[in-house]
């Protein structure tokens, strides 16, 4: 361990939608945990699914979830328990911005991102496809504060107020993307961007392969490449209980598309100007840059 190094310290609690930063605070990290950090529907799922498939060779049948606990999700209170549990090398999601994270040394991080509009597409289907008793057990948590209801289908101008209120009623947007960013010189934090992933995913995996210290049987490429695309793990998905409770459509509306650019014949020529203010207000140069093409400063 680098004791010159200087770690991000946690600055804040986070309780905020389905996520709560506390069940963080006194977890015992080992030498060869690994945590996957993104905003939601920035490919979280293809990232647990990968990192999955590195770790156990390519095995079949496989869906990297179950077997990727994350400990600040409200909706099952048990994340915890599966993570200490767990006898594998551990690989644990977290939708937590830096700020609001116990960061450990022992650990690696793969942060991942992705353009805010195709993040918005995404999640207006996730949230659009939650089921009411899913709602309703959201709201719960917040008994003093107005219950959360659907977007508005029309996905322009939920886009549009999810610009305007940063992300509600999600965690904010920005900071959460400008916080990692700005870590990325941390020696055990890599940052991976979705538009990479789909130009090249071999060769995005390979890098994290490299990064995680797993060096790949040559026999095992196949079976793993096969097992990270979207539709073998959408078939998965759909044979998920969990899912089938959460959405109205089960792990078919969870891995919907997979797909950047939707909003391309959406958004006007103004709404884009309006998400570019956003972008130039909230982000460095740098870091919008990264978010919208994957480009890191030479």
């Amino acid at each position: 361990m680098n004791t010159d190094m200087e770690w991000p310290v946690k600055q804040r609690e986070l309780v905020k939608f389905v996520i709560d930063s506390r069940p963080w605070n006194g977890f015992e990290f080992r030498d060869d945990d690994i945590v996957i950090a993104t905003w939601a529907k920035s490919g979280t799922t293809w990232m647990q699914q990968i990192v999955g498939q590195l770790i156990f060779g390519g095995e079949a049948d496989f869906y990297g979830v179950d077997r990727s606990p994350w400990p600040d999700f409200r909706l099952v209170p048990d994340m915890l328990e599966r993570a200490v549990a767990q006898t594998h090398r551990r690989y644990l999601k977290t939708h937590l911005p830096i700020e609001s994270l116990v960061y450990s040394p022992k650990a690696k991080y793969i942060y991942v991102g992705r353009d805010g509009r195709d993040c918005y597409w995404s999640w207006h289907n996730h949230h659009m496809s939650f089921t009411q008793e899913t709602l309703d057990q959201i709201n719960s948590f917040y008994p003093n504060e107005p219950p959360i209801g659907y977007p508005n289908p029309d996905i322009r101008l939920a886009f549009l107020e999810w610009l305007e209120r940063d992300a509600y009623p999600n965690w904010p947007f920005w900071s959460h993307i400008q916080g990692w960013f700005d870590a990325r010189h941390l020696p055990n934090l890599k940052l991976v961007h979705f538009a990479d992933l789909k130009a090249d995913l071999r060769g995005e995996i390979e890098k994290i392969a490299e990064f995680l210290e797993i060096k790949v049987d040559p026999k095992n490429w196949p079976a793993i490449l096969e097992h990270c695309s979207f539709e073998y793990m959408k078939a998965l998905a759909m044979k998920n209980e969990r899912a089938k409770r959460v959405f109205k459509g089960g792990g078919a509306s969870f891995i919907n598309k997979g797909t950047n650019g939707r909003w391309r014949d959406v958004l006007s020529a103004e709404d884009n100007a309006r998400y570019a203010a956003e972008v130039a207000k909230n982000l460095s140069p740098e870091a919008a840059i990264w978010l919208e093409t994957g480009r890191l400063p030479g």
